[in-house]
């Protein structure tokens, strides 16, 4: 079988309304809204098989005949996919490769192969990068010049999204390995509390955001319990967090009661004018008197479930976020026995949009739990009834119970 091929610029032919099913263009104003309705079907998402399969089907409606994606698998292999139409009618995969190698992989190509099939190979390249090689083939007349330019668009459009994609993935796995560094887990209590944590990052492919909790050994069988929440989401709050969490530890290990917690975090936030403004909820629990000491800094208030499964929720005066710099944080001190659940969480919890915050603590309170459930089954059923896994943002949730000892 005898095969040629020739340069970007072919002869001129009249443009095709022929058998070969190729459509006619018609005026300028037409063709011009036509294509630009194409090129927006064309790299409609980040996903490289999509955009592949995007372009062939568009090309393939534009020029006619057989349209596919040439991918080379170094330098011996090579195989077509997202196939439009009568794959046989396209050239081999091999010899196109070794072709579209040969002409330094720029501008368009005119193949012929079979005698009729004319062909056009068109490398999909974007920022000096080839993502492959658009091969389009048919029977009968040659593709004509605005041909050329309607495939060479499309194509330079697909190369550019690919690009984007990959680009993309890249700085995705950056930050998901960021994020992992981040992550750190909380402190262990002391065996005379049990303690349960959930948490749930907005989005399918955050692993860490701006929500935190933590957990702090104190001395005298006492444990501070913390949860935050970080303005914003992404990296950056993730970030910010840890500068918080990693604060905090250094300041319980002075084991200042909860306000004075609040105030220093406060005063370093403060000093750091990058840093952004956080929310935090501080409860230091001490079992062998029965008593929770809590201080608030533009947080939610705690909630306390009893042994008959009833909600409540403590008051605790609220102070500003932290990063403000005002201070003025104030405690509050409460008994609590064996038989309640001590709940700290984060508005991701409870916030739905359009709703006011107060409906949204109502919802919470109006819960009803198993009189007998530990705090890993307070959590889960928890966040199952409020459905914390379709939250609007990042969810921190923090159970704790005295530990009952013989």
């Amino acid at each position: 079988m005898a095969r040629s091929c020739e340069s970007f610029h072919s002869p001129a032919t009249a443009e095709p309304a022929d058998a070969a099913g190729s459509p006619a263009y018609g005026a300028g104003g037409s063709r011009l809204s036509a294509l630009r309705s194409a090129a927006a079907r064309v790299g409609t998402t980040l996903d490289e098989d999509t955009t592949r399969a995007e372009l062939t089907r568009e090309v393939a409606g534009q020029v006619g005949g057989a349209v596919a994606v040439l991918r080379e698998r170094g330098e011996t292999g090579a195989e077509y996919e997202a196939v439009v139409g009568n794959p046989a009618v396209l050239p081999d995969a091999h010899w196109t490769a070794q072709v579209a190698r040969g002409t330094g992989g720029t501008g368009v190509v005119h193949l012929t192969s079979g005698g009729s099939r004319p062909a056009l190979c068109v490398p999909l390249t974007a920022q000096g990068h080839r993502y492959g090689v658009l091969v389009c083939a048919r029977e009968g007349a040659p593709f004509g010049h605005a041909e050329e330019d309607v495939v060479a668009f499309l194509a330079e459009r697909a190369a550019s999204t690919i690009r984007h994609a990959r680009e993309h993935d890249a700085v995705s796995g950056i930050v998901g390995r960021l994020q992992r560094a981040l992550l750190a887990e909380p402190g262990r209590p002391h065996p005379n509390l049990d303690v349960a944590i959930r948490y749930l990052p907005v989005g399918q492919r955050a692993l860490v955001g701006g929500d935190w909790c933590e957990t702090v050994r104190l001395h005298f069988g006492r444990t501070l319990l913390v949860v935050g929440d970080v303005m914003g989401h992404g990296l950056d709050a993730a970030v910010d967090m840890t500068a918080y969490r990693s604060a905090l530890r250094y300041i319980a290990s002075a084991d200042l009661p909860p306000h004075r917690v609040l105030r220093q975090l406060d005063d370093l936030a403060a000093a750091e004018p990058e840093r952004r403004p956080a929310t935090c909820l501080v409860a230091r629990v001490d079992p062998v008197r029965g008593l929770v000491t809590l201080a608030s800094a533009g947080h939610l208030p705690p909630a306390v479930i009893d042994g008959s499964g009833r909600v409540s929720l403590l008051p605790v005066p609220v102070g500003p976020p932290l990063g403000t710099g005002l201070g003025g944080y104030e405690p509050a001190t409460y008994r609590l026995d064996p038989s309640q659940t001590l709940m700290l969480f984060t508005d991701g919890l409870v916030e739905r949009r359009g709703e006011d915050i107060d409906q949204s603590l109502d919802r919470l309170a109006g819960l009803g739990f198993p009189s007998a459930a530990g705090v890993q089954e307070v959590l889960d059923t928890v966040l199952a009834r409020l459905d914390a896994r379709h939250a609007e943002d990042d969810v921190a949730v923090l159970a704790a119970r005295l530990h009952h000892r013989s």
